[in-house]
């Protein structure tokens, strides 16, 4: 027995010490850029500053189908705030998105009508920057910030209305009569989504990254250009690219389980509590969320204020910022980032907080 006990031994070792290579081998030097080398580096990878004029605003994420006016965007800003949107008018978008904390709420899963939470336990994304991602939700099953506006207004467990509830609510205010019959000439679900996404449109966060990009070298730590050299050198902005900083493509996760990849189905066994646990990630997750089509196929948020948006991935399952570019590293590009390395990219997340751009637009 033993002379096949042995050999079996020695062949998983073996297995596992080339399955974990990557891991083991010392990663090839990081490049050492000049301040204006990263710049262009960068800017030639499409990593852009965001407008700071309502000119070039409009460039960017004006929608042709719903074209934006200071008078529309100032509708949509009065109807984001407004809590008569919602079944108990207690919520409105802004409770979820709140714009002086990141965009988001904060929490793991969002609250919504009667203290219901999401049944899939699904994470807040941030609204600020929305408008530069090329989908919606986590699974981007919403094509602009305008089919977006509509989801959570009728989901049951959020603000739990219905496109006739929420035009009659508004035909009852000579106020909002007014001002739709000035922006669109009627009041209509469909326009209510217009309107809120045309002021979601203008949410763009400018900061210290935009700074740098535009030319002053002073505008972010040599600690934070060390990080986003490693963010550039090592693959993370291959999906986390764009103006954005992310949110322009879907992409599996997790990828990688050590040095090999993911096995996409199902790892199913009984923990000490008897509870099924399912490696499919790797952190808990609760709620069961599997992205677009069950396959584990989620749209790539955006790093733009992430560092104010804890807890992150879908499902909010990990509180610091530290463990997700870990998780990120290692599950999706395949390298174990040392603790310098994570302080170092974390340092350059902080460079991606910014204030809402000013677009000095009248009525709003």
């Amino acid at each position: 027995m033993r002379k096949f006990i042995y050999p079996i031994l020695i062949a998983i070792v073996v297995i596992s010490f080339l399955l974990s290579l990557t891991f083991i081998l010392p990663q090839k030097p990081i490049i050492k850029y000049s301040d204006e080398e990263l710049r262009e580096v960068a800017l030639s990878t499409n990593m852009l500053p965001i407008p700071k004029t309502y000119e070039e605003l409009l460039k960017v994420v004006d929608n042709p189908k719903n074209p934006m006016t200071p008078e529309k965007i100032a509708l949509g800003k009065k109807l984001f705030f407004d809590p008569l949107l919602s079944r108990n008018q207690d919520i409105s978008c802004a409770t979820c998105h709140k714009l002086k904390d990141g965009g988001d709420d904060n929490m793991p899963t969002a609250i919504g009508d009667d203290n219901k939470k999401n049944p899939s336990h699904l994470n807040s994304p941030t609204v600020l920057n929305a408008a530069l991602a090329f989908r919606q939700f986590w699974d981007g099953s919403a094509k602009d910030v305008e089919e977006q506006a509509g989801g959570p207004i009728q989901a049951h467990f959020e603000m739990n209305m219905t496109p006739i509830e929420i035009e009659q609510r508004l035909k009852n205010s000579p106020d909002y009569v007014e001002k739709f019959k000035n922006v669109f000439g009627n009041i209509s679900f469909e326009n209510v989504k217009k309107a809120i996404g045309a002021y979601e449109r203008t949410l763009l966060t400018y900061g210290a990254y935009d700074r740098f990009l535009e030319g002053d070298n002073s505008a972010i730590s040599e600690k934070a250009k060390r990080g986003m050299t490693i963010f550039i050198e090592k693959g993370c902005k291959g999906c986390h690219t764009g103006m954005g900083v992310g949110g322009q493509s879907l992409q599996r996760f997790p990828l990688r389980k050590d040095a090999s990849i993911y096995d996409m189905r199902p790892n199913i066994e009984l923990n000490p509590e008897l509870k099924i646990v399912d490696k499919r990630f790797p952190f808990e997750n609760k709620g069961g969320f599997l992205g677009k089509d069950n396959n584990q196929i989620f749209k790539v948020p955006t790093l733009r204020n992430i560092t104010k948006t804890s807890p992150y991935f879908h499902n909010g399952a990990v509180k610091e910022i530290e463990e997700a570019v870990k998780i990120m590293g290692r599950h999706q590009i395949g390298i174990n980032f040392t603790k310098t390395q994570i302080d170092e990219i974390v340092e350059f997340l902080k460079t991606l907080e910014g204030e809402i751009v000013d677009y000095n637009l009248t009525n709003i």
